[in-house]
């Protein structure tokens, strides 16, 4: 069997009680768009093609990635493959043309609104995973569910999921509409959910798609590269934060080199052997990284390997600056 076909028959992650199975990675394509420096369209496309080649069915999008660059992006990519992917589309988030952003809304009106644009920039007829990328403080979580619920009936959504909510968001919502999955940051380095948003999960049914496995490049040793890339602004990245954080990251560096990983491998073995009901959605802008997250699924961790890992990665430093963690429903329950 060759290495394709072998990535072909992987196992597969059904997302929550309701969902569609997919390939154990999923593919998280904001950083295609900018948000980590210079990209190459080219490269991109290449990349998602060869993602979706290898085996890999889920792709992760947002509206606002890019101002609606990502979306066209992962629309010429798919162009002909559409029966191969699932795509997850996060809305909502508000976009100045400086690229700033302005809040987020969640309104239904709202909700029909962007995903007309998203139906029409990504060239499909409906859209898989659906999700408010944040929670609008505004707008009760049951009218944002209840307008997608309305999209699911009328076909142009298949399943509604959620991004970055607390636990008492997560079941308000699940009462609305069945939730397949949650997105949400996770790694080595993030590992708030484990106290009380995974188990609601499991409790209800419900899947998790991994984002931020590398946090952002930190764990594999990537830095800022000059103002626009938004790393820059984030405290793990600033000041004694990233002089603690760089002894702590060459560690985990010498710990991936002693079995044979790269240090991107041992992030992505890392969140699969702690969460195998879970779906690490892997940031690779380029063919290497694609690669190179997709050679963790041979090099699993043993349980020595995870406690180890315990014990060495102590992380300095929150995710987001301290206004943007106040604004996180996932942070606050």
């Amino acid at each position: 069997m060759s290495t394709h076909e072998a990535k072909k028959t992987q196992r597969t992650v059904k997302l929550g009680a309701t969902g569609p199975e997919v390939f154990p990675l999923g593919l998280g394509c904001m950083g295609m768009s900018g948000m980590y420096g210079a990209t190459d369209d080219a490269e991109s496309i290449r990349t998602i093609q060869a993602a979706i080649d290898r085996g890999v069915t889920l792709i992760d999008t947002g509206d606002f990635y890019g101002m609606g660059h990502n979306e066209l992006l992962v629309g010429r990519a798919i162009a002909g493959r559409r029966n191969q992917v699932q795509l997850s589309v996060k809305f909502g988030a508000l976009r100045g043309p400086d690229g700033s952003f302005g809040g987020n809304d969640t309104r239904p009106v709202a909700v029909k609104n962007f995903i007309a644009y998203s139906l029409t920039r990504l060239g499909v007829d409906v859209i898989d995973i659906y999700r408010p990328a944040r929670l609008d403080p505004s707008v009760p979580i049951e009218d944002t569910i209840g307008a997608i619920a309305d999209l699911v009936k009328a076909g142009y959504v298949r399943h509604i999921g959620l991004s970055e909510v607390g636990v008492e968001t997560i079941r308000r919502a699940h009462r609305v509409h069945p939730i397949v999955d949650l997105q949400i940051e996770y790694s080595l380095a993030s590992r708030g959910p484990e106290a009380e948003i995974f188990p609601v999960l499991e409790e209800l049914g419900i899947s998790a798609t991994l984002y931020g496995v590398f946090s952002r490049g930190l764990l594999t040793g990537s830095k800022p590269r000059g103002p626009r890339d938004f790393r820059a602004h984030l405290p793990r990245f600033s000041g004694t934060n990233r002089e603690k954080n760089e002894e702590t990251v060459a560690a985990l560096h010498r710990f991936a080199q002693e079995r044979g990983m790269t240090p991107g491998q041992l992030a992505v073995a890392w969140v699969l052997a702690r969460q195998p009901a879970f779906v690490p959605v892997v940031g690779a802008k380029t063919l290497m990284q694609l690669e190179d997250s997709l050679g963790a699924l041979d090099r699993p961790l043993s349980k020595d390997d995870l406690t180890a890992l315990d014990a060495l990665v102590k992380i300095s430093g929150e995710r987001y600056s301290p206004e943007q963690m106040k604004h996180l429903d996932s942070e606050h329950g």
